[in-house]
């Protein structure tokens, strides 16, 4: 149904929704508030730049964590010689200057250019119930990290981690698999390490491998790979990977594999049904911000959805330790979906209760699929062991 609106002109334009029908007399109301939304055409904002009052243009402060700089802040006289495309810092030191917008994402390449470093912090907003982050705030700093190595490598173009090659050939690299393992979840307040390269796999994919640190004590507390293809942001078909896009992205590879051989889940997961699943989810309907750039949900929402069919007592007792997800289609905002998710264990066949012994790891099988026509979308599997365990 359309939403009859008003509209005013000029610079601060804005749209007053109202009901679309009016309530007769004696109807109850199903609304008990209203709300005025100022709206503004969408436009692009230039030549950003820190300032600060009664000083003109100047370094503006930065989280810093015992002298070390946090959320991949790099500032003054700090900032690498080399910084990629429109990453430049200009002034000198942090008694002055200016800076680009761009310099506050970056963080740093190590090991010869082949490993690309950032530092961030926890945030309140990025902790669950248990104060620690949630297995979606990992997997967003994952993805942050890796966009901002291919921006600070000057490999990125105007796609969402697209190279100039890619954009021009209309090419998006799409993930089809992730495997993610953590030994320990920081809590809110902690400084986390996240290192990234990236190899090839296969003759026409590219493998991605993470490691997050704790940054006080150094040790590795989460490790990542994942599987990337190319897709035409047109056609939305796979494709394989033009001669120019391998010389462009070839320099970067690193021959390292994050998990040892046989530590990381590379197994078939099997397709859950209605008859299979303990538990289902329907009715979960995508929102507009779970849309990325490239025009469908971003791959890290899924995780919110399929832990949606998961048995409380599980959520509020358990730590997600290894996580797969191995990615089928697409989902767009018009789909309605299922969630389908099944426990086991390796002591019984059925899932108990409780279990106290710390020895005891919870599997889990899930499936995300189209509510309509029950296409798939993702597979996932799990492994859980108890809060007080780890």
């Amino acid at each position: 149904m359309a939403m009859p609106m008003s509209a005013t002109s000029g610079r601060g334009s804005s749209l007053h929704l109202r009901r679309p029908w009016p309530v007769k007399k004696g109807e109850a109301s199903s609304a008990t508030a209203t709300a005025v939304v100022g709206w503004r055409r969408k436009g692009k904002v230039k030549g950003l730049c820190a300032e600060v009052s009664g000083g003109g243009r100047k370094q503006v402060s930065v989280d810093r964590v015992n002298g070390r700089k946090v959320n991949g802040v790099v500032h003054g006289s700090e900032a690498p010689s080399s910084m990629g495309t429109g990453t430049a810092v200009f002034g000198a030191g942090d008694g002055g200057g200016m800076v680009s917008v761009n310099a506050f994402k970056l963080g740093r390449f190590v090991e010869d250019r082949f490993v690309y470093r950032q530092t961030f912090v926890i945030r309140s907003y990025e902790i669950g119930p248990d104060k620690t982050a949630t297995m979606e705030t990992l997997m967003n700093l994952l993805q942050e990290t890796a966009l901002n190595h291919v921006m600070s490598s000057g490999l990125a173009s105007d796609g969402f981690g697209a190279t100039h090659e890619m954009s021009l050939r209309k090419l998006i690299w799409v993930v089809t698999r992730i495997n993610i393992q953590v030994d320990k979840y920081s809590r809110w307040g902690d400084v986390v390490e996240i290192d990234t390269w990236v190899a090839a796999s296969g003759k026409n994919g590219m493998r991605r491998d993470w490691i997050i640190r704790d940054y006080s004590t150094q040790q590795i507390i989460t490790r990542a790979t994942s599987n990337w293809v190319m897709m035409n942001r047109e056609t939305r078909r796979l494709s394989k990977t033009p001669e120019q896009v391998r010389e462009e992205v070839k320099p970067f590879y690193l021959d390292r594999r994050v998990f040892l051989y046989g530590s990381c889940d590379n197994e078939k997961i099997n397709k859950l049904t209605k008859d299979t699943a303990e538990n289902i989810r329907s009715g979960l309907e995508p929102r507009w911000s779970d849309m990325d750039v490239n025009q469908h949900v971003n791959n890290v929402k899924y995780i919110g959805w399929i832990l949606e069919s998961v048995p409380m007592n599980v959520l509020e007792d358990y730590h997600l330790t290894s996580m797969t997800l191995e990615y089928r289609r697409e989902c767009r905002q018009s789909n309605l979906l299922e969630s389908l998710t099944s426990m086991t264990t390796g002591e019984t066949e059925e899932y108990p209760t409780s279990i106290s012994s710390c020895k005891a790891v919870l599997g889990s099988t899930h499936l995300l699929r189209l509510q309509e026509d029950k296409a798939e979308i993702v597979r996932a599997r799990a492994e859980w062991q108890r809060k007080d365990c780890i």
